[in-house]
């Protein structure tokens, strides 16, 4: 454990058992340490949402319940999670609802995920998250997100206020940038997702196999469908990761985070419907399709607007033809072009927010 006031603490859903929400942390920590900043984790704890996380984690599809025999995959997959966890730079655990036993920070960074998402279903509405109760020099955020928030209900008058305490705020988001502007009457600028901006912190190494990764669960029948089509023509099994899809030839439910980022990195297509799963093909130049679900959609849809990935997101009437192209060809140029332009505004806005 770590305990200094001359250290930069961040703020975001580190414990959530999800790959995404792993790695964003874990990256941005370790990016921030590569930056010169004594970085670590925040470590929040609360009893009710380790139960609210157990219970998603075991029964992820609700409410079609999790298959008797797929429960101890998913039990597994979440005992790979702790240790994981706990191997990163973390301060001294605190309560989530009081963080008065949280020591004074230099800086403490809040973001990125959805950490002002005032629908999330146990983390809605915590004020730590909008910086109540903090001790810091500085606070920021860094690429924060409202989720499934939209734009056209706003921010609440109270909220607003939080947000006026932050010395600098960034969003990863369009979505975001609007309730940010609304609240504030500035639109904050847009930066990468952690993972992408320090793809280096993620491990690449993997040999390039003869397998498409499905990653999310719920996906549309119409693009099951698709799918089984396309894997026939390509002869490519398609690879289930973390969850139970049935139409995939492959299920690997008790994937660890570091297995998850070798099964992306092996694979030669990735199918997926959750934000992440967009930003681990995007990191591996991964030839990808994605339908995002309803809670997703917000962010899945801004960031292939931000980069360029428009066609990458497919609907019911997508031709065969372009899951041919979508999942065999590398990315468009501009893509690249993008993700480059975009990881300079961010290096540049955490220079200036984090001194």
């Amino acid at each position: 454990m770590i305990e200094s006031s001359a250290q930069v603490g961040v703020l975001t859903f580190h414990r959530c058992i999800n790959y995404g929400s792993y790695w964003q942390a874990r990256c941005l920590v370790e990016g921030l340490r590569a930056m010169g900043h004594d970085a670590h984790l925040l470590d929040h704890h609360s009893d009710t949402v380790v139960r609210a996380e157990w219970r998603c984690a075991l029964q992820p599809a609700l409410p079609t319940r999790t298959r008797r025999e797929d429960l101890p995959a998913y039990k597994a997959k979440v005992r790979k999670f702790a240790p994981a966890i706990d191997a990163l730079p973390r301060s001294a655990a605190f309560a989530l609802d009081d963080p008065v036993a949280l020591a004074p920070q230099r800086a403490v960074v809040v973001g990125s995920d959805e950490v002002w998402n005032f629908r999330h279903p146990w983390y809605a509405g915590k004020a730590v998250f909008f910086g109540e109760g903090l001790r810091a020099e500085r606070l920021v955020s860094y690429a924060a997100s409202f989720g499934n928030h939209d734009a056209a209900d706003g921010v609440g008058a109270e909220w607003a206020e939080r947000l006026r305490r932050f010395t600098a705020v960034s969003v990863r988001d369009a979505n975001a940038q609007d309730l940010v502007g609304q609240a504030l009457g500035v639109r904050p600028p847009l930066v990468l997702d952690p993972v992408l901006q320090f793809a280096d912190r993620v491990p690449r190494e993997a040999a390039r196999e003869k397998y498409a990764l499905v990653y999310g669960h719920g996906f549309p029948d119409w693009l099951a469908a698709a799918l089984r089509r396309w894997s026939r023509r390509h002869g490519i099994a398609l690879h289930s990761i973390g969850y139970r899809n049935d139409w995939a030839d492959v299920q690997e439910i008790d994937a660890g985070p570091e297995a998850f980022a070798a099964r992306v990195a092996g694979a030669s297509a990735l199918v997926t419907n959750f934000f992440h799963g967009c930003v681990f093909a995007l990191v591996n130049g991964t030839p990808f399709v994605t339908a995002p679900s309803p809670y997703r959609f917000n962010k899945v849809r801004d960031l292939a607007a931000a980069l360029d990935a428009r066609r990458h997101i497919v609907a019911a009437e997508t031709p065969d033809a372009d899951y041919d192209a979508l999942l065999t060809e590398p990315h468009d140029a501009r893509i690249g072009a993008r993700i480059t332009a975009l990881r300079a505004a961010s290096t540049q806005f955490l220079g200036a927010a984090l001194g």
